[in-house]
């Protein structure tokens, strides 16, 4: 069941295909409204609509996976339909807004905070759809496009805002400078590639501010050939901006060094503690050169005194990458050479077999 955040899809996409098993995908269009009839009617299509979404007919699935709150109605709402004829189990990724109950599994990770439940999995990073063989297919596609760009290459993977994290013009403007001095150190080439959250304004910025040679690729919406993948499975070290937990665990499944990007700085800084400062007032009262945005301060209070229930705190996942030696933040050091695999999707894929110890061949949604 695809939803509206490109990151929610790839990890429904990503225990899809690991699980082997034959599945379909539909996609949907809500309602400006459809906060308010989901919290209501439980189970409904009321939220969607109709001509723009995918039709929902029997024959049903055995397993429906989902990501995101605006799916949650629909997916029990197949799972009504199917009661007479089967018990349709129900997968959430991510943060469910319904009883845990409600789901036959939920599978998580920490930035939601989740309490420990029979029914939830607690993974450490999110499901991804990196892998050996997809990374060397796409790097092969690229080669000839990039024989001009001398090697070794850097991939740069560029996000954008996220929660209480701006990407602006001034943090586009560091991270050209820290991203052309890490290149210089290696005699490498960029490959820079942005995503569907990077704001127009920061793109050119990023272009005049690097002064290395680089590859930039433009990210627009469906687009035939996304290199993506691609620069991921060429480059020999990744940075990648740190307000994308799929971004960061892609980066890292590959097996590379990995470089995180802060957005911020001062009070807005991702990092818990700066380089050189100590303690909460110090980090908080530090001037920033970034610009002011009302909407990040909102959701960076809420972080702190509202209810983790509706908030996430992404910092848990830097940690965890970072102690790891997975990743060190981009202009302090360098990562392990050889970082440890993630092992997630392997857990995953074990719970979901558990569901089904007598399959003869599941049909998932």
């Amino acid at each position: 069941m695809m939803g509206h955040r490109a990151g929610d899809n790839s990890q429904v996409l990503a225990l899809a295909e690991a699980l082997g098993w034959p599945y379909e995908i539909r996609r949907f269009a809500y309602r400006s409204y459809e906060l308010l009839v989901n919290l209501t009617h439980g189970p409904t299509l009321a939220g969607t609509v109709p001509e723009r979404s995918s039709h929902l007919e029997p024959p049903w699935p055995d397993l429906v996976i989902s990501a995101g709150r605006r799916n949650e109605p629909i997916c029990r709402w197949i799972q009504a339909q199917a009661k007479s004829e089967k018990q349709v189990k129900l997968i959430h990724i991510g943060r469910p807004w319904a009883d845990f109950d409600r789901f036959d599994l939920v599978i998580t990770t920490p930035q939601y905070r989740l309490p420990n439940h029979p029914r939830i999995l607690q993974n450490k990073t999110p499901l991804h759809r990196v892998s050996s063989e997809r990374l060397e297919a796409d790097a092969e596609q690229w080669r000839g496009e990039l024989q001009d760009m001398p090697s070794p290459y850097i991939a740069l993977v560029i996000g954008g805002n996220s929660g209480p994290y701006s990407y602006d013009r001034a943090a586009a403007r560091r991270l050209g400078e820290q991203a052309s001095h890490l290149a210089r150190q290696y005699g490498a080439s960029l490959l820079v590639t942005t995503s569907a959250r990077t704001r127009p304004d920061t793109i050119e910025v990023l272009k005049q501010t690097i002064d290395v040679p680089c590859y930039f690729y433009e990210w627009r919406p469906n687009a035939e050939a996304n290199p993506y993948f691609a620069f991921l499975g060429l480059a020999e070290r990744i940075i990648v901006t740190a307000d994308s937990v799929s971004m960061m665990t892609e980066a890292c499944a590959t097996g590379k060094p990995v470089y995180l990007f802060d957005l911020g700085q001062g009070w807005r800084a991702m990092r818990r503690t700066l380089p050189g400062k100590h303690g909460f007032l110090d980090k908080y009262l530090r001037k920033p050169r970034d610009s002011f945005d009302f909407r990040a301060f909102v959701y960076l209070a809420g972080m702190y005194l509202g209810p983790k229930r509706i908030t996430r705190d992404i910092r848990i996942i830097h940690d965890y990458l970072i102690s790891s030696g997975r990743a060190v933040w981009l202009g302090e050091g360098h990562p392990l050479e050889f970082p440890p695999p993630l092992e997630d999707i392997s857990r995953a894929v074990q719970r979901v077999h558990a569901l089904f110890p007598n399959y003869t061949g599941v049909k998932a949604a």
